[in-house]
């Protein structure tokens, strides 16, 4: 029996496609109003470790996914309610304004947005309404997987035995019709703007990767990367490069607001192999989402624990400290490690860094500076456009060593990975415009440059570029 009015809960699902609360809320309502809560502990909020819970970056990335989602919907007949403030005050306002049934939302799993949910259901179940909750996230159903989560395996490739060949993914849902009218006048309040969250505006470099929010920009980035280009057929060998729009798919930020679904992504791939082939490159997107899912169950699996500095495996390197002026440097791009300083201006800049130089930057922090990993995990929760809460603290977990690692004490030669994947130092260059005249094969140890050298490259180490933190002859 349908109910009269039912309310939708956009989360990070903000899109109408594949969107499983949605396509049950027009189900089993008449009438269906969608609603979209700016909640102020976010937006206005601080990490455990001081930093803004959502940089500018990935809030003006969320104010346009919101703005895409609000057209996209008036677009068919219906339109979105936007306010800031408490979901479980905000929501629990509306349902008993609307006396509605029953409010739709796709499930969260980790610890801040469980609690939210869980506090919104009590307050609904007050006046005889309650939450119906769905699946928004992964590429798999959990119900659909060979082991019950709390079974799943510790180790990627174990996962990926178990689950690749074995398991389908369901196709995505339809996108909807038209939605019927409805006969509460609701006032649908403004999408606010950077400046309503204390931040500024800005305009990222011309080298940064600036994405724009929303569903209709997700698809058209699909279509550019697998149909217009071609170079999904390239992604396994240019996925490690740094430079450029293009190296990657770059869906992340898409990814983690939900604005397009891990299913959206996949069937798509698939009618690609269907007419143009497959290859190592079109198994390695598929690949990456896989990882995605991974981590999502390792959250569900191990909930707290992957935010502990102990990680999922409990353990805790003595040598680590809390010491924030060496992340602040760090931070800043000031650590005297031109591969680490490129890096992290990039992400200052941008709010995006590729992987290789994740993964590089992390291992800098931990293993050769010996700074507690949350904090690094914090700031990137901070400052990253395309921030997943499971991704995020998981790959930390893994970097740091006590996660999901199958290999013990893995560590980046930051000066090896430098010449590997930035072998001309053009990387380096264009995020350090200090060094764009130090000799190519001396980019990544300017340390070395003689006083002659210093004056033709017209940079003064130790005043125009900062002396190493560390003794980089520990790379050679």
């Amino acid at each position: 029996m349908k109910g009269k009015r039912v309310i939708v809960w956009f989360r990070q699902d903000l899109r109408l496609a594949d969107n499983e609360a949605l396509t049950h809320a027009i189900i089993s309502g008449e009438e269906v109003y969608p609603v979209y809560i700016f909640d102020e502990r976010l937006f206005k909020g601080k990490t455990r470790f001081g930093f803004p819970k959502i940089g500018k970056y990935r809030t003006k990335f969320i104010i346009e996914a919101v703005q895409d989602l609000q057209t996209n919907l008036r677009a068919l007949g219906s339109d979105l309610i936007v306010k800031i403030g408490k979901p479980e005050e905000e929501i629990f306002s509306l349902a008993r304004q609307l006396k509605s049934s029953w409010v739709f939302c796709n499930r969260e799993r980790t610890r801040e947005e469980v609690e939210v949910q869980d506090a919104l259901e009590r307050n609904l179940w007050s006046v005889g309404q309650e939450i119906i909750y769905s699946r928004g996230k992964m590429l798999y159903y959990t119900q659909d997987l060979p082991f019950p989560i709390t079974h799943c395996p510790e180790v990627f490739s174990n996962f990926r035995k178990e689950v690749e060949r074995f398991v389908p993914v369901r196709e995505p849902l339809t996108k909807p019709g038209n939605f019927n009218p409805v006969s509460v006048d609701i006032p649908k309040g403004d999408i606010p703007a950077l400046a309503d969250f204390g931040l500024e505006e800005f305009e990222a470099p011309s080298q940064a990767f600036s994405p724009k929010g929303g569903e209709t920009n997700a698809l058209n980035r699909l279509r550019y990367y697998l149909w217009d280009t071609n170079l999904i057929k390239k992604y396994k060998e240019t996925r490690n490069q740094l430079l450029g729009q293009d190296y990657s798919s770059k869906l992340s930020p898409w990814l983690a607001q939900g604005c397009i679904s891990p299913k959206t992504i996949y069937h798509e791939l698939k009618k690609y192999e269907a007419e143009k082939g497959s290859n190592d490159s079109t198994y390695w997107l598929f690949f990456e989402l896989l990882w995605r899912d991974f981590f999502r169950l390792m959250g569900k699996k191990h909930e707290n624990q992957i935010f502990l500095q102990g990680g999922i495996k409990g353990e805790i390197d003595p040598a680590w400290q809390d010491n924030k002026n060496l992340l602040q440097l760090w931070i800043e791009g000031r650590t005297g490690v031109p591969f680490i300083d490129a890096n992290m201006r990039e992400l200052a800049k941008s709010g995006f860094m590729s992987n290789r130089g994740r993964q590089n930057v992390a291992s800098f922090l931990v293993k050769d500076l010996h700074v507690n990993w949350q904090l690094g995990a914090s700031y990137f929760e901070s400052i990253l456009i395309d921030y997943d809460v499971t991704s995020n603290w998981c790959n930390w977990n893994y970097v740091a060593g006590v996660g999901n690692d199958p290999r013990e004490n893995r560590y980046f030669n930051i000066l090896s990975q430098a010449r590997r994947y930035d072998p001309k130092g053009e990387y380096v260059k264009a995020w350090l415009p200090e060094l764009e005249a130090v000799p190519n094969q001396k980019i990544h140890r300017p340390d070395q440059l003689s006083s002659e050298e210093q004056i033709t490259s017209h940079v003064k180490i130790g005043a125009d570029y900062p002396r190493s933190m560390i003794s980089m002859s520990r790379w050679d």
